[in-house]
């Protein structure tokens, strides 16, 4: 299946930048289909801050910037706007407020599936979510 539109979480993307076994494998593939293939790949606004925190101890400043540079040119971002936050922080059937906020960017943009290794995060989402092993299988099949 070609030409589906995918919001990427965070720990996906995380997975690719910081070389994590054993799960980059996964990662870089996915990646590769949102950059080379007939993938439309998105990001939320606020992943991209939050892998610019979490790798802080493992890359530097500017491998960083150079890795959301590239993720910037790449994929499609999703903003985060305020409405967006209240909603998140308003429902009571969400407790994470960044897979919240994944959730919100992904049926604001009708997505196909959100892609994460956190799948239980998601199971109030209204975009279907599924394992990186999935979309692959899906990918490739």
């Amino acid at each position: 299946m070609k030409n589906m539109a995918l919001l990427i979480d965070t720990n996906v993307v995380l997975d690719f930048f910081l070389d994590r076994e054993p799960f980059v494998g996964q990662a870089e593939k996915i990646i590769k289909y949102c950059i080379y293939g007939n993938v439309r790949g998105y990001l939320a606004a606020h992943s991209l801050l939050n892998i610019f925190y979490i790798a802080r101890n493992q890359k530097t400043v500017e491998e960083r910037n150079l890795f959301l540079l590239m993720l910037c040119k790449k994929f499609s971002v999703i903003g985060v706007d305020r409405e967006m936050i209240i909603d998140v922080l308003r429902n009571g059937n969400w407790r994470d407020l960044e897979d919240g906020l994944q959730m919100q960017c992904a049926a604001v943009e009708n997505l196909d599936y959100i892609i994460t290794r956190d799948t239980r995060g998601f199971e109030m989402s209204k975009v279907q979510v599924i394992s990186p092993e999935e979309v692959i299988k899906m990918l490739e099949g």
